[in-house]
């Protein structure tokens, strides 16, 4: 941090000689080292540096921000007054703050130094895995990254804030082909901090790629019925950030569209729903330690044995309803899993449908929602009959999570979220040529 946090206070000097009442100013620097593999052939590799500043002021009432990606103080100086600038000609807006001073910390975590040599032999690896077990399988792209970055976050309020940190990341997308059959493509993306790591034996990774083979034999459904969703732990973490954005947000939260303004304390799902933020679980990898308003961040539930235990919203969105921000910006998720396997999740379903992603818009205020179920199986009669093309889905996002049927006893975690299976009840599916 040698050279950022001279950096950051400059800024912060620069700021209030030009006339801000309060400043926060975020200061980072990073090294990426990166590996791309294009149509199943080696494309990339490179380093890339990069550093860069944010700024906020209020004055008068009225906010200015800024970001910068050099940090030389000409360049900085400019920034200011053009922060200044914004500030001047905003609106007046009695909600802005920054972070007060609580207490003061700094974080090291995770890899800080690349092995290359080992994280290359991990990535060919996984290419040649893939190849031998999944002769099918065709990587459409992979982009395999280690990161390491210094971040000092400070305000004239006293508050500072510096980390450090570091990890591997690896992101597949794929398809399956047989001939001129070809599936829709579908990835997954995993963080860790072990360069050496075997790739293909994290959480699902083989399980999703047996199922895009399984999917060259897709058949259209046709027809409508009200049954049972089972949603992967992938496709699962991405509703519920719909959900919290739509339901628990701040944009929801300061236009009075979330249907739970009112919930807080209240029952909104079924009792054995828990879902919280989790950036200090020791399955996350390099999970925050900073707000984005410059707090310390601790893990929360959202939702607490299906009771509305927290919105999660910034400091700004807090001062604006009079609410309480969240003590984490993270998205990092998890939901208490339940007690039975998926196999005997779906031993009890009839008729549903397993839904590994979802190609939907945002839901309706009311918490309507409909989408593509992609990349997905019917289930019948408590198995997986086969896989199904360009189905639809339905229901509402509020009312599904009262219907709960389970939740897999097996948790995925790929780093930044650990999720099970999850089974809702009176989801509507259809396929072609349904009829009302």
């Amino acid at each position: 941090m040698e050279r950022l946090t001279p950096a950051a206070r400059y800024t912060l000097d620069a700021l209030k000689q030009a006339g801000a009442d309060d400043a926060q100013v975020s200061v980072s620097e990073g090294k990426t080292e990166e590996f791309n593999v294009d149509a199943g052939e080696f494309s990339l590799i490179r380093s890339v540096y990069s550093s860069g500043a944010s700024m906020k002021i209020i004055k008068n009432r009225r906010k200015g921000t800024v970001a910068v990606n050099q940090l030389d103080r000409d360049t900085i100086d400019t920034a200011v007054a053009e922060c200044v600038a914004a500030a001047d000609s905003g609106v007046e807006d009695d909600a802005l703050s920054i972070a007060s001073l609580e207490e003061n910390a700094d974080f090291k975590d995770g890899a800080l130094v690349c092995d290359k040599a080992a994280f290359f032999d991990s990535v060919i690896k996984l290419t040649e895995d893939i190849k031998r077990e999944y002769p099918q399988i065709m990587i459409e792209q992979l982009i395999a990254t280690h990161f390491y970055g210094k971040h000092v976050l400070a305000n004239t309020n006293g508050v500072l804030f510096t980390e450090e940190d570091g990890s591997y990341n690896v992101s597949v997308m794929y398809s399956a082909h047989d001939g001129e059959n070809a599936t829709s493509f579908n990835y997954f993306d995993f963080e860790f901090l072990d360069p050496h790591a075997d790739i293909l034996a994290m959480d699902g990774a083989r399980t999703m790629l047996d199922r895009a083979v399984a999917e060259l034999q897709t058949k259209p459904f046709t027809g409508k019925f009200v049954g049972t969703a089972v949603f992967s732990p992938a496709c699962l973490g991405d509703l519920l950030g719909i959900v919290t954005g739509s339901f628990t947000g701040d944009l929801a939260l300061i236009e009075g569209t979330s249907i739970w303004k009112n919930k807080l304390g209240q029952q909104v799902a079924d009792d054995r729903f828990t879902l919280s933020v989790i950036p200090h679980d020791p399955r996350i990898v390099c999970g925050e330690r900073i707000t984005s308003d410059g707090y310390r961040s601790e893990d929360y539930d959202i939702i607490k044995n299906g009771v509305l235990n927290s919105f999660c919203l910034s400091e700004y969105a807090a001062n604006k309803t009079g609410l309480t921000r969240s003590k984490s910006t993270s998205g990092c998720i998890g939901v208490m899993p339940g007690g039975e396997n998926l196999d005997k999740l779906i031993a009890g379903i009839e008729k549903g449908i397993l839904v590994c992603r979802f190609s939907g818009g945002e839901p309706a205020n009311n918490g309507d929602f409909s989408g593509v179920a992609k990349n997905s199986f019917l289930i019948e009669n408590g198995k997986i009959a086969y896989p199904v093309s360009e189905t639809m889905i339905s229901g509402n996002m509020a009312e599904m999570l009262f219907h709960v049927r389970g939740f897999s006893a097996e948790t995925f975690c790929d780093g930044s979220s650990v999720l099970p299976y999850a089974a809702f009840d009176g989801v509507t599916v259809s396929g072609g040529g349904a009829e009302e």
